[in-house]
């Protein structure tokens, strides 16, 4: 049976593979499973959703699962991720409900778990909740079933903490944020106003079926015209529930999450805030990431893919920055996750304390020619167990040698295998990946 969390929650198809029966079954766990180290309490959880249409059904779902295990619940309505988690640890809460399928295409979603403090789950816990799911439990009665009331000014906690972390103003900045028509599409607007920028907003009218729609971090098109026409000095992308920050320079040229790693990596050890002058970064990043890092005496220590994985090993070895190709970068002295909005502020600080524009500050990275090619396949345990697959990669390997890398990833939330190349011409990375494509499909 395949395992129910995949890299961030529990993601699907809304009302396909996502039920409100499984949605209400796994808030119900959760609860039980995350409250009972501590029974001296009520237990608490905080809830939040992005715009998505199904959320609304989803919504009432975990409240229901919840309640009926004795929770009380705060709900925050449509927020960031990286909110929900803060305001998971503000309040002292038991266990943290975001839902939200993040990038994901509309008729997804997810239900992303937090525990106290606002801290992704480990695999032990997410198995323990996922056994619990199926196991009968008495049910509360009476004045013990959970009670539902709002979090009024949970936006205004998360803001407020966002502006403590800028340590000048931003005046002089001109930036294009979009928002993907998704979780930030208010607020991401106005934290950077508010910190002094001077903001142009788009993707930012959702309408509950338009999120991540041609829009976004995963469709930097309109962000980049967007860009031409204003004359903006930088563009930031964020993704549905805004937990990822890629950017954009003054001449379109895209700034990916090595990038923004790199550049934040020096502004923190240029202020002596860089623990061991090390980053984390996973297995994703671009050798050139690498050497840049090691051009300028910071390490790099490596994880698997996922936000978690960068928080566990930050935790681990009391470092405190660390991040993902894909944009998430998390600053542990600020945040227990990926906060695209935390990150947007601090590449712009950085611009500010410099005075260099974006694109002069991304150019430290010189990232070999890598790609990306997205495989559809139906089973990928058979991809991952194919003799033919791993001949094929270890016959690429072997014919790049020290000079390049591959990876195949399969995704923890889409039926996809990733396979990414990188070598030293774009022209053998294409040839390799496409070669390698057509073996992983037919697998």
């Amino acid at each position: 049976m395949a395992r129910l969390f995949g890299t961030d929650g529990v993601r699907g198809l809304a009302n396909g593979d996502l039920t409100p029966e499984l949605a209400t079954a796994l808030a119900a766990a959760a609860a039980r499973v995350l409250a009972e180290s501590d029974t001296s309490h009520r237990p608490v959880a905080v809830v939040g959703r992005d715009p998505r249409a199904s959320g609304e059904m989803l919504e009432a779902a975990v409240v229901a699962g919840l309640t009926s295990a004795g929770a009380d619940v705060l709900l925050v309505g449509i927020l960031p991720t990286p909110a929900l988690a803060y305001l998971t640890g503000q309040a002292g809460a038991d266990v943290g409900i975001m839902l939200s399928a993040s990038h994901n295409p509309m008729p997804d979603n997810g239900i992303k778990l937090f525990a106290r403090g606002g801290h992704k789950l480990p695999d032990v816990v997410e198995d323990h909740i996922e056994a619990t799911l199926r196991t009968r439990f008495e049910r509360p009665t009476g004045a013990r079933i959970g009670r539902v009331r709002s979090l009024a000014d949970g936006a205004e906690q998360y803001v407020e903490h966002l502006l403590a972390t800028v340590s000048a103003p931003l005046s002089g900045v001109r930036v294009v944020v979009d928002c993907a028509h998704g979780a930030a599409y208010t607020l991401a607007p106005e934290t950077y106003r508010r910190a002094g920028a001077d903001v142009v907003a788009i993707g930012a009218d959702p309408d509950g079926l338009n999120i991540n729609d041609g829009c976004g971090s995963t469709h930097l098109a309109p962000l980049i015209r967007t860009m031409v026409d204003t004359g903006a000095d930088l563009g930031i992308a964020h993704d549905g529930d805004a937990d990822r920050c890629l950017a954009v320079d003054s001449t379109g040229n895209v700034v990916d999450g090595d990038a923004i790693l790199a550049i934040c990596a020096l502004a923190l050890r240029d202020l002596g805030r860089l623990r061991a002058d090390t980053v984390v970064a996973t297995v994703m990043s671009n050798l050139g990431l690498h050497h840049a890092m090691r051009a300028n005496g910071i390490t790099i220590r490596t994880t698997p893919v996922g936000d978690r994985y960068v928080l566990e090993q930050l935790n681990r070895d009391g470092l405190s920055l660390g991040g993902e190709q894909s944009g998430h970068m998390i600053f542990r002295e600020h945040a227990t996750t990926g906060d695209g909005l935390l990150t947007a502020l601090q590449l712009m600080g950085r611009i500010i304390a410099t005075g260099q524009p974006l694109g002069e500050l991304a150019a430290v990275v010189q990232r070999l020619p890598q790609v990306l090619i997205n495989v559809k396949v139906t089973d990928k345990l058979a991809v991952a167990s194919s003799d033919e697959v791993a001949e094929a990669v270890n016959s690429a390997q072997d014919e790049l040698g020290d000079s390049g890398r591959i990876l195949l990833r399969p995704s923890g939330t889409e039926h996809l295998v990733r396979v990414m190349v990188e070598a030293p011409t774009q022209q053998q990375a294409d040839a390799i990946a496409s070669r390698l494509a057509k073996v992983v499909a037919t697998a």
